[in-house]
């Protein structure tokens, strides 16, 4: 009876799966409202059989009747990546636009994966692009950018529209004509959209330049300015040559019959741009006008009567990430009077040298002179040693945000510069509320000098320091004292990659003194100098269960181990914990199988996020599996494959 009654199940489900296959293949002809009047559990069981497209289309519909997408969408993800990796979306919509980031990333720029040749029939078309570039919030300016003044025109329209910030990555050649492409595609999005936020990852003065002109700076580059004023004239005889053949681009216009059809335009031809011979773009020689202004009236010939002069756009966020001194030099001429900009991130590859930072640090001062700066948030990475934060904290005094990244490089001229006095009390209180500070090395004095500006930072509520590596028999004691007496507004703190196994007593007086929502202490080696490990972990917990306000805790990579049976006690009484991380700590499965068996004991009143990644479940794989069963009505689990067999450093690690 049961073997007939097995094989009948098998025979269902390879029916229900056929007709699933069906509905995925012909729902056009069926029409929505086929779907929508089947059995609520055949519609969700229907979820992950169907196209990224028709998820999309349906989901609205679905909602209506208390439905959600969320399976759909994390089957494609599953599907995508992997069963092994890691999925933490908990809604439809994070789901949605993370499997339209990478599907749209993918298609328009012509890559391909495993997935995407399965399904090449469902996302090579117009209808998808149409509809993930809706999703899409940051767009890499790149090849093939052409195709959106041509046969992706439509998609362009929608970009401009949403669109919140674009990235440049490769180096762009003022003196070629497919230059003139990607500026005008880089001037619809700045200029006629939304986007507010540019990330240039190329080493190029002039585009810099090109890119911060007019766009809230009143600086005018003189090398751009020639360049601009040079091949006007040329150009601007090209748009009205364009113009003129307006008609013949217009007269054969259709439209599709979709909700986006009024931003969909039929290509124009630019045959007056592509008479110029192959042998004057090479040569450089050829007139091609980079003005903005002009680019609009080429590219938009075909489109009807120009509505005027177009408009600018303000950049309020900047971020160069591969800052040589070149592009300094073109940033700082600008800034003094950028009044629209907010937030500033610059990075280099190599340290920046001295000089570098002080001219910096001239232009910010410069810049904040003024009532109309809005510059409030700063992240430079790297700088040679702590005390040039120093200048750029007195550059600008009005920061709420300051991350720094230092590696610290023996010179000279750092010794001209003085740290200030730790008995100087006439220092400013500073607005600071998120400092982020990565030092590679670190010494004594500059420890001073970081308590120093932490004492002068009482509105401070988010701390992240990373690497503070002290030198042999000195301890990171001061720096976590003066946290719990002069930063009591603190709710996020995160300590990595720092030795704190003899800060146990500061850690606990800092749970007292702060109100933390957030705390995160990975890779600091907690347990390291801990006699008796068990009782110190225990009193930790005990203070954590008194912050009502804690709903984040971290402890990844404290060779926990055994000792994570102890963490089961956050969950005893009355828990505010919501996320626990205790990934890379080497737990056993028989580890945590006990930590199940207590967590299970004390019944949690709400689940609770739990990060497993990174610990060695394939040492027992039943008894790994086993402890995840028991673990699931309490947790949601982000776990992820383990071969031991290619980490055995860390097995050495946590010996």
């Amino acid at each position: 009876m049961r073997d007939a009654a097995g094989k009948a199940d098998q025979i269902n489900s390879t029916l229900k799966e056929i007709c699933f296959q069906a509905v995925r293949e012909h729902l056009a002809a069926l029409g929505m409202e086929a779907v929508l009047d089947l059995p609520m559990p055949l519609i969700k069981d229907l979820l992950t059989h169907l196209t990224v497209c028709q998820l999309d289309e349906l989901q609205p519909a679905l909602n209506q009747r208390g439905i959600s997408t969320l399976s759909g969408w994390i089957g494609v993800l599953r599907d995508m990546c992997g069963l092994n990796h890691v999925i933490d979306f908990h809604t439809e919509e994070e789901a949605k636009h993370e499997v339209m980031r990478m599907l749209f990333t993918l298609v328009f720029y012509g890559f391909t994966n495993r997935f995407v040749q399965k399904n090449i029939t469902n996302l090579n078309t117009p209808s998808f692009l149409l509809a993930a570039v809706k999703c899409i919030k940051h767009f890499l300016l790149t090849t093939p950018v052409e195709s959106l003044t041509a046969e992706r025109r439509p998609l362009l329209n929608l970009l401009e529209k949403g669109i919140r910030s674009v990235g440049v990555s490769q180096c762009i050649d003022l003196s070629k004509r497919k230059t003139q492409t990607a500026l005008y595609v880089l001037h619809r999005l700045l200029d006629h959209g939304v986007a507010k936020k540019i990330v240039v990852d190329v080493q190029c003065p002039i585009v810099l330049a090109w890119i911060l002109h007019g766009r809230g700076s009143q600086y005018v580059n003189l090398e751009l300015k020639n360049l601009m004023h040079s091949k006007k004239a040329s150009c601007i005889l090209q748009a009205t040559s364009a113009s003129a053949d307006r008609a013949s681009c217009s007269s054969d216009l259709n439209t599709r019959a979709s909700e986006d059809q009024d931003d969909q335009v039929t290509p124009c031809k630019r045959s007056k741009l592509d008479s110029v011979s192959m042998e004057e773009q090479e040569s450089g020689k050829a007139n091609f006008n980079v003005d903005p202004q002009v680019l609009c009236q080429i590219f938009t010939a075909c489109e009807g009567p120009s509505a005027g002069a177009c408009p600018w756009g303000q950049i309020d966020c900047l971020e160069i990430r591969q800052c040589g001194s070149d592009s300094l030099k073109v940033l700082n001429s600008a800034l003094p009077t950028f009044f629209c900009l907010r937030s500033l991130t610059l990075q280099s590859f190599s340290t920046f040298r001295d000089t570098d930072v002080l001219s910096l640090a001239k232009a910010l001062k410069q810049l904040t002179e003024s009532s109309r700066s809005s510059l409030t948030d700063l992240s430079i990475s790297v700088l040679p040693y702590t005390g040039l934060v120093e200048f750029l904290l007195d550059a600008n005094p009005n920061l709420i945000f300051l991350h720094v990244e230092i590696q610290t490089v023996m010179r000279g001229s750092r010794f001209l510069l003085q740290y200030p006095r730790a008995e100087d009390s006439d220092m400013p209180e500073l607005p600071l509320e998120k400092l982020s500070l990565k030092v590679a090395e670190l010494h004594q004095r500059d420890l001073h000098f970081i308590a120093y500006v932490l004492k002068h930072s009482p509105q401070l509520t988010s701390l992240h320091v990373a690497g503070m590596r002290l030198p042999t028999g000195s301890s990171q004691s001061q720096l976590l004292t003066t946290l719990s007496e002069s930063n009591h507004l603190l709710k996020s703190l995160t300590l990595e990659d720092m030795k704190l196994s003899d800060c146990l007593p500061e850690i606990l007086k800092i749970l007292t003194d702060c109100k933390l929502e957030e705390l995160q202490l990975n890779d600091c080696r907690l347990l390291e100098k801990w006699s008796d490990k068990e009782e110190n972990l225990h009193q930790l917990v005990s203070a954590l269960k008194k912050v009502p306000s804690l709903h984040t805790l971290s402890l990844a990579q404290n060779r926990l181990a055994k000792n994570v049976c102890v963490l089961a006690e956050l969950f005893s009484g009355s828990s505010s914990v919501k996320r626990l991380n205790i990934s890379s700590n080497f737990i056993q499965p028989a580890e945590l199988l006990e930590f199940a068996k207590r967590v299970r004991t004390h019944h949690p009143p709400q689940r609770f996020d739990l990060d497993l990644r990174k610990n060695p479940g394939d040492r027992d794989p039943d008894t790994w599996n086993t402890a995840l069963q028991r673990l699931r009505p309490f947790c949601v689990l982000l776990v992820e494959g383990w071969n031991s067999s290619d980490t055995m450093a860390d097995y050495i690690s946590n010996m």
